[in-house]
Formats: C-alpha cells, structure tokens, sequence
C-alpha cells in the first residue's frame, strides 16, 4: 500500500470487488447468452414455419395447376360442336372420351332432374324453394308437366324450340330425350335435357342456355379432372368460383364437413396468386391456398384449396421441443458454471487474503527493522543521561539528579510502550458503543495539557449520541494521538476543532481541525509511514498507530493540510445502524 493511498484513501476492503461479483457477471452474461439462443431458437422455428408453409403453398398450387391443366384439357373436349371437328384437333383416341365426359354431364343433370322429381313427389319442394334451385344448380329453366302434358310449373317463358324437343318425352313416347350437344356452334340456342317423372306423373325439363351450359361443362371438366389428379388425403376441399363469385364446383373428402365461413370474392390479375391464410376449421390446423386457374381464353376462375397442416405442426412441436431443452440445458451448465465459478473465487480470495495477511505482516516487520535503528538511537540518549547522572551522584545535588533520571526513564518507558502497541496489535473487542461520549474523554483527557499550553479545544456535535460498532479503547487511542499530534503542532497560542456527523446512512464522519504550522505536499503524503516524524524527538508511530486502528474497523482516513494554515484529519467508520 502506498503512501498516498494510506493518506487519502479508505482500505482496500472497500474498492476490491465482493466475492459474488463474477458469478453475478458471469449470471448476467448466461442470461445474455440464454437470451440470445431463445430469439435465435425463435426466429429459426418461425424461418422453419415460413419454409413449411412455402413448402405446402408450393404443393398447394402444383395441385391446383394440375388440376387447371386436367381441366382445360376436358374442357375442350367439351367445347367441340361436332365429333368430325374434335378428330381434326386432337386424333380420333380422343373420341372415347369425349363421349365420356357429355355421358358425365347428362348423368350429373339426370340426378338433377331426379331429385326435383322425388322431392316434389314428397311434397318437400314448393314453386318458391324450387325457383331457388335453379339458379344454385346453374340452370335456365326448368319446367314440370303433368301426365296431361300441361305445364305445372315453370320458373319463366318456355320457348317453342323447347317444347318441340321435349315432345316425346312429354308425351310419353320416350323416358328420356337428350338434346345439349348438337347445336354446332349456334348462338344462344337452348339445350335441354327432358326425363319422365318416376315418382310422379308427367316429365321435367331442364333447359340451359350458352352461359349455364358454360358452367356446367366447366363443373364436368373439373369434376373429372379431380377425380384424375387425386388432391391427397390431406386436402380438405377443392373450391372453383367464377368471375361473378359464383360457385362452379366444390370437393369435399369424406369426413370433411361444410366450410363455415364464406369464400370471399377476390378479382385476379394476370400470373398472380394470394397469399394463403391459415385457419382453424372443425379443431383441425389448416392452410388455405387460392390461386387463379385458367380454364380457356376469357375463363379466369378462381381455386380454393385447403391442406392439413397437422404434419407441419408435429414438425414445428418437435423442434419446439428440442428448443426447450436446449434452453434447460445452457440454463443447467450456466447453473454449473456459476457454482465452480463461485467455488473457485472463494479459493483464490482465501488464498489472497492469506497472502495480504502475510504481505501486511513483512510490511510491519519491515517497518519494525527500520524502527529499531530508532529505537536504538533513542534509548540510548536517556542511558547516556541515566550513567551520567550516576557518575555525577556524588558531587552535585541529589534531588535534581534524582528528577532527571526519573524523567529520562519515564521517556525511554514510553518509547518502549509506543514500540510494543505499533509491533504487537491484538484483536479487537467490536461492541457498541457511544462515539460522543468518547470523545468527550479525550477532550476531558486533553484539556489541561491544552489549556497550560495556551489552546482551546473546541467541540461540534449536533446529537446526544451515535452509536458504532468500534474497539472503544482502540478508536480512543487513536483520536488521542492525533489530537495530541495536533496540540504539538501548534506553537503558542491556537485551537483545535472536534466534530462529528453522520455521514449518509452507514457512515459516521470525526474531523479534527487544528490551527498549527501545517504540512507540505511531500510531508502530507509521509505523515501515516511508521518511520516518518516531524518532531526532534519520539519515533513517529502515533499517526501510523492510528492509521493501523482506523483500518481495522474498515473505516478510513485522511488528512488535509497546507503550511501556515494548520492541518484537518477526517475518519470515517462504519456505523451500526441497529444501535443508533
């Protein structure tokens, strides 16, 4: 410890760091670190949901255009006006399923027709509920005879042509006139497709004009086309709507129940697609893709597909999972890591406070070698004056001798008690004890030497008591070294200033102020070393005393002083708040 740290400073106590401050850093930096793997972790599961749900939105539109492809291929075949025209485009092995398709679509309205029947049959079907139906199954007309061939029902106007077609079927001549496909390309021609009642008497028409049979045979081709294409047991439904919002086909698995919420209208441009959207439909996971499907030049449709996101979910818990552990894990070696830390900084503070102990002892005795020299020197004087006054015995007056030698003794006595307390600091006695009252006994103890030498000392305390936790007799010795330092000081007349205060809450402040000759700079960084006096005589072991008291109760001291305007020391000790 240096000289300007001793006249300065508090102990070293005070400025080293306690033993939890690298665990607490090292606890803060694991929970940087924890921090930073948890956002890390984080934003990796959302990249990892991002490239599911690119993966599946990619899947999702493979389908839909594999689909588009299928469809646009059935369709037109479906738009052909004659059998010769077809072969002349795509080949006559194309015929077979030509056929096949117009035999889908006659089905699909025979079960039409069918279900109007029976339902009606069952008194189930009124005029209202079946003008609804026409436009929901993307019909023109329909229209219900009786077994007279009188019309019971129609939803509007019946043409003639109509009725010149249904004739056979009216009339009970035939059970089922087809007449959709063979019109050639003639503009707003009505097609329709007659059936005698099973269920009741008569016949029902359904007739369509160019733009319901637009709808249907786009509904045909699509229906086909999924039954081609497969979608996956992990679609859920397969919607197509119209440029009016119109819905032209729609698949369901099996166990898939209607979508609850409306499809919304969307208007698309050319080579663009939505965003899929997921949602929660029947307490399943889903994502929704839509796209636009291109089923010929001016057909732009819209797709609805939804695919189960049950797999990517499993995948995203999984590494959720994985996450989580690898959490507990940095969280279990930051735990582990602390407590070696810790376990380890014990050790090595041990280790040190044993070599500062034994640092602090070779300083002393380094300070005790050079005090004997000293030592030495002073007690030699007051033997050299012992054996002089014993030589002298005989020829001067007894009693003055007798006095020098009994004061020379009591010099050297104290030379030796000074050496012993600085060389030999026992433990301390730390009790609660009244800091006023203390000082109240050094100026009790001081005051008639003070007042013989022409100084006032002066007190300054603003509570009855303070209470500290101190070695009474310890803190006593040393105020009284450094007041009766300050009396020494003074020459002539003078004063000298105690005071004390709290200083914020765990502190209590002593300042002793003197008007004597004051120090130096180069003085006032020496006046605390054990080897260091201003004085002709004495070793200089008072301030350093004291020094040594003041930082075994991890207070501080310090002094300030300039030559010809005196000398204050403040001390600082800790308080017990407790007793206060």
């Amino acid at each position: 410890m240096t000289n300007k740290r001793k006249t300065l400073g508090l102990t070293e106590s005070w400025r080293s760091p306690g033993p939890f401050l690298q665990p607490l850093a090292v606890a803060l930096v694991s929970l940087v670190l924890v921090s930073l793997a948890l956002i890390t972790g984080l934003m990796d599961l959302r990249a990892l949901d991002k490239t599911l749900v690119g993966y599946m939105e990619k899947r999702g539109l493979d389908i839909i255009g594999k689909i588009q492809q299928a469809a646009k291929h059935n369709y037109q075949l479906l738009s052909h006006a004659s059998e010769t025209d077809l072969e002349e485009i795509t080949g006559s092995g194309f015929t077979d399923e030509t056929f096949s398709l117009r035999e889908s679509m006659i089905l699909d309205l025979l079960d039409v027709a069918q279900r109007i029947d029976l339902e009606r049959k069952r008194e189930r079907l009124d005029d209202k509920e079946l003008i609804s139906i026409v436009p929901r199954e993307d019909l023109y007309l329909v229209i219900l005879f009786d077994d007279h061939g009188v019309i019971t029902f129609k939803n509007r106007p019946v043409p003639k042509s109509v009725l010149v077609s249904a004739a056979p079927v009216v009339k009970g001549e035939k059970e089922i006139k087809v007449n959709l496909f063979d019109h050639h390309g003639k503009v707003n021609q009505m097609r329709s497709l007659a059936l005698r009642r099973k269920w009741g008497k008569g016949a029902v028409v359904l007739v369509l004009d160019d733009e319901s049979f637009l709808f249907w045979k786009l509904r045909v081709s699509l229906e086909r086309a999924v039954e081609e294409v497969d979608p996956g047991s992990d679609t859920s439904y397969f919607v197509v709507t119209g440029e009016k919002e119109r819905v032209i086909f729609q698949w369901m698995e099996d166990a898939a129940i209607h979508k609850d919420e409306d499809l919304t209208p969307i208007t698309f441009t050319k080579n663009r697609t939505v965003p899929s959207k997921k949602f929660d439909w029947d307490g399943r996971k889903m994502l929704e893709v839509v796209a636009p499907i291109h089923l010929g030049v001016d057909i732009i449709c819209t797709a609805w597909l939804s695919l189960s996101r049950e797999t990517a979910d499993q995948m995203l818990k999984k590494e959720q999972g994985r996450g989580l552990i690898f959490m507990c894990f940095m969280v279990f070696i930051a735990i582990i890591s602390m407590w070696f830390l810790y376990k380890n900084q014990n050790r090595h503070l041990a280790k040190m406070r044993e070599m500062e102990r034994r640092l602090h002892q070779a300083e002393r005795l380094s300070a005790m070698g050079r005090l004997a020299a000293g030592v030495a020197h002073e007690i030699r004087n007051p033997l050299n004056a012992i054996s002089m006054a014993c030589q002298r015995l005989q020829k001067d007056n007894l009693l003055q001798l007798t006095r020098i030698i009994r004061d020379e003794i009591r010099r050297l006595n104290h030379i030796i008690e000074e050496f012993i307390a600085f060389s030999r600091m026992r433990k301390l006695e730390l009790k609660n004890n009244d800091l006023i009252e203390l000082l109240r006994q050094i100026v009790l103890l001081t005051e008639g030497e003070a007042n013989s030498r022409g100084i006032t000392i002066e007190t300054d305390w603003r509570e009855s008591s303070l209470m500290v936790l101190i070695d009474f007799d310890k803190i006593k010795q040393a105020i009284f070294n450094i007041v009766k330092n300050a009396m020494e000081s003074i020459s002539g007349r003078g004063s000298i200033t105690l005071s004390v205060e709290r200083e914020g809450k765990k502190w209590a402040k002593i300042t002793i102020s003197d008007t004597g000759g004051g120090l130096s700079l180069e003085e006032l960084e020496q006046i605390f070393d054990p080897d260091y006096t201003t004085k002709e005589k004495g070793l200089g072991l008072g301030l350093a005393l004291a020094h040594e008291i003041i930082e075994s109760h991890s207070g501080g001291i310090r002094a300030m002083s300039k030559p010809k305007t005196g000398t204050t020391f403040e001390i600082l000790l800790p308080m017990n708040l407790g007793g206060s």
